[in-house]
């Protein structure tokens, strides 16, 4: 079975308020839990990828595995950038483009979905400047904000107006729109920015929140390491993946919330189709046609019939873990992944959040993906 398909959208533009609407929905019951500060399974005592010696057969591993991060914390390009105020930029309204002058970035909420705005803020050298964090901003150094998301990750506009914002960068994929309205209203800069779920969108997005800080030069930097570390970590990963497409790990990535009886399958367009592409995977839900997210059913996961599934951490738990997902979805248990209970999980507030730690998720999902093993 195949999802609607809808047509080539380029990822770079705005969402469109009916793809933010079915976001707002599969996330709604997603409250991701803090990830550990300081460093997890510490970076410098990790062998390169390049170093690992990856199971014969991936197919053949067997059991599930964790990718956890060396390090969890995300790296400024620089310390002190240089700005220049005011700086006027293009807010790329869900309504439409708008000019926006940006006077002063002394105390500034950043909040998308996934968190990485708020990190490529912190990725910019900005990170003292923010003064609350949407529910996704889990990075150490930013944990410790108020939160201004409430549940199913909507705005709660009284939390960011009593934190006296002087700006607010944003991307439409959480709202409602009206409330973010309301910000302005009360004389707070809001910014849209454009949504990246892709490698190349975090390194666009990271010249964009650069120029609506007035730091073009901090900007360019960040988005060239991002690139940079992406495209070496992808060449390190094509050490460990089979040569032959052929023998390529057939992959699917779903979204569960057990509690809201939320089952997801992932498709081009959504993200999860760059980074199985980035871990020299095959993406087997945009090859049966899915874009964007649709809800599972037994037909589609039989179709696809993954070698392995991609997952966020709490969505696993929420469903009683590989035991509880197989019991309750049948049709997932007769994949190939199912049969070999071949899960790789990760934090929620890490595993999409296309920025500046982009090539370490690769880095550790990589780990567990082809050299479990070695993972902490």
């Amino acid at each position: 079975m195949t999802g609607v398909k809808t047509g080539g959208i380029d990822r770079r533009r705005v969402v469109p308020p009916a793809l933010v609407a079915l976001v707002a929905l599969v996330l709604a019951a997603c409250t991701p839990v803090a990830e550990p500060m300081g460093d997890v399974g510490v970076a410098a005592d990790r062998a390169p990828l390049t170093a690992l010696v990856p199971d014969a057969d991936p197919r053949a591993v067997q059991g599930p595995s964790t990718a956890v991060l060396g390090d969890a914390a995300v790296e400024p390009v620089d310390e002190s950038p240089t700005q220049s105020l005011p700086t006027t930029v293009v807010s790329r309204d869900l309504t439409g483009a708008l000019p926006v002058t940006v006077t002063d970035t002394s105390r500034v909420v950043a909040m998308d979905l996934s968190g990485s705005l708020a990190a490529t803020v912190w990725g910019l050298g900005f990170g003292e400047r923010l003064v609350g964090r949407d529910v996704s901003t889990t990075f150490p150094g930013a944990a410790d904000l108020p939160v201004v998301t409430g549940e199913g990750h909507t705005v709660n506009a009284e939390a960011i107006i009593a934190l006296a914002p002087t700006l607010v960068i944003t991307d439409g994929s959480i709202g409602p729109a009206d409330v973010v309205q309301q910000l302005r209203d009360v004389g707070i800069t809001v910014v849209f920015v454009e949504r990246a779920s892709s490698f190349e969108g975090a390194a666009e997005l990271a010249r964009e929140v650069g120029a609506t800080f007035g730091a073009p030069a901090a900007g360019d930097r960040l988005a060239e390491r991002i690139a940079s570390d992406v495209e070496r970590t992808r060449g390190e990963i094509a050490t460990l993946a089979p040569t032959d497409p052929d023998d390529r790990l057939r992959m699917a990535f779903l979204y569960l919330r057990g509690s809201a009886g939320v089952y997801y399958l992932f498709g081009s367009e959504s993200g999860a189709d760059d980074l199985i592409a980035g871990l020299g995977g095959r993406d087997v839900a945009a090859e049966l046609g899915w874009t964007g997210m649709q809800p599972l059913t037994d037909e589609a996961m039989v179709a696809a019939d993954p070698d392995l599934i991609l997952v966020m951490s709490d969505g696993l738990a929420s469903v009683g873990g590989v035991d509880g997902l197989l019991e309750d979805k049948p049709a997932i248990a007769l994949t190939a992944a199912g049969q070999h209970r071949r899960f790789v999980d990760m934090a929620d507030g890490q595993i999409l959040s296309f920025g500046p730690r982009s090539a370490a998720v690769l880095d550790a999902l990589a780990r567990a993906v082809y050299a479990p093993e070695t993972q902490p």
